[in-house]
């Protein structure tokens, strides 16, 4: 029995917080020393995976979707809600955050956990960043708003390519993902050691009074209060405008996000969400097939909201300063990230601490919150099936207007 709860990751992840709050507190040197080797060596290793994780994320999504003309209807249509709601989801963020402010005023000083210089400045040096002058120097530099750039940038040339050469392209780069993706499972393995390392650290800030457990209490109440506006007010009010009632929804899809609220995947979701869609929410299975795969890939909300709570956050607590445009900003880039990611277990938190990597921002903060990351994970799988099934249905019901208009159009 002991074995088996060994063996488990989120038990794993309890019991080395526990023994970091207890090791902090004893105060030894030598182990605020080790802990703090420890977690710069998972940070390195954060960071030389980090730039390549965006970027090969989102060009293997984009390379792996059909022509853009050749979506038409279906495809413009789940491209338009797709990013209008997780726009909207990473705006509620944003306002959230700023309206319940969880740092609170409290930083740690900047000196002891020095950020990028230039990261969060106004709009002038963001567009400096956009556009770099080779396609190496943003990732010898770290800098994510052009790595961003390059992304956005090679996934729509690739769309406008014929389709043998995008076939081979997703192929190319759909590999580097998984190998990608494969050195990253290798570093999650390593995640109980650094999340004794953060814990140990973090406790040391708390000492100093450089933070309060309150400013966490009040970072959990934004992420979990964003998802939950944007899962029982913005979804059900754009389903109530296309004329479809968000509880029969909702009742129809419970199995569904039952599945992936247990599971912490969206993608293991998938099957049953397809079988409720046709067979209890009545979807056709030309839009049931065509939605739902491609948004359990590219329509997450609430890995939006995580991710930009989450970057402002222990950004700010280390002493970042953001111009309200810069902030704004973080709106758009959000958006992308939670495009490209996937739709797997931590993926939202590993996007957000891959960003937070590559500004040079410590980590100690980020280890805190994983304990709490394993049931905010099971909500945000179970809010991102909801919203794919919310935008597939708005699609279906889109699809049976326009066929109705084609028919009433069509000469007797």
């Amino acid at each position: 029995m002991i074995f088996s709860w060994l063996r488990n990751p989120s038990f794993l992840y309890l019991l080395t917080a526990l023994l970091g709050i207890f090791m902090g507190y004893l105060g030894i040197p030598g182990v605020h020393f080790a802990a703090s080797t420890i977690s710069e060596i998972f940070i390195n290793l954060l960071k030389l995976i980090s730039l390549p994780l965006i970027f090969l994320s989102i060009v293997s999504t984009a390379s792996g979707m059909e022509n853009i003309h050749e979506l038409k209807f279906l495809g413009k249509r789940l491209i338009k809600y797709t990013l209008l709601t997780t726009l909207i989801a990473a705006t509620i963020a944003l306002g959230l955050f700023l309206l319940v402010d969880p740092v609170k005023g409290v930083q740690i000083p900047v000196e002891s956990s020095p950020v990028a210089a230039g990261t969060f400045s106004g709009y002038a040096s963001f567009l400096k960043q956009l556009i770099p002058s080779n396609i190496v120097q943003p990732f010898s530099e770290n800098s994510v708003i052009g790595v961003l750039f390059i992304a956005m940038l090679l996934s729509l040339a690739t769309l406008s390519l014929p389709s043998e050469k995008r076939k081979v392209l997703h192929t190319f780069f759909a590999a580097l993902y998984s190998a990608v993706m494969k050195v990253t499972r290798w570093i999650i393995k390593l995640m109980p050691i650094a999340i004794w390392a953060f814990v140990v650290l973090f406790i040391k800030d708390l000492q100093g009074g450089n933070l309060q457990i309150s400013s966490l209490a009040l970072y959990l109440s934004c992420v979990v209060g964003a998802n939950l506006i944007q899962a029982l007010i913005v979804l059900p009010l754009l389903l109530k405008m296309k004329g479809c009632s968000p509880f029969k929804v909702f009742k129809g899809m419970l199995p569904a996000l039952s599945v992936a609220f247990f599971s912490k995947s969206s993608s293991a979701a998938l099957p049953m969400a397809m079988q409720c869609a046709e067979g209890n929410v009545k979807v056709s299975r030309k839009v049931a097939g065509f939605s739902l795969p491609l948004c359990t890939t590219i329509n997450m909300n609430a890995c939006a909201a995580f991710i930009l709570i989450t970057v402002l956050f222990v950004s700010t607590s280390h002493g970042a300063v953001y111009s309200l445009p810069g902030m704004a900003l973080w709106i758009l880039i959000a958006t992308i990230a939670a495009v490209g990611n996937a739709g797997v277990p931590m993926g939202c938190y590993f996007i957000a601490s891959a960003f937070l990597a590559t500004m040079n921002v410590p980590l100690n903060i980020l280890g805190v919150i994983l304990p709490f990351y394993a049931l905010i994970d099971m909500l945000e799988s179970a809010i991102n099936v909801w919203s794919d099934s919310c935008v597939t249905v708005m699609l279906d019901k889109d699809l049976q207007k326009e066929t109705v208009q084609l028919i009433t159009e069509q000469p007797v």
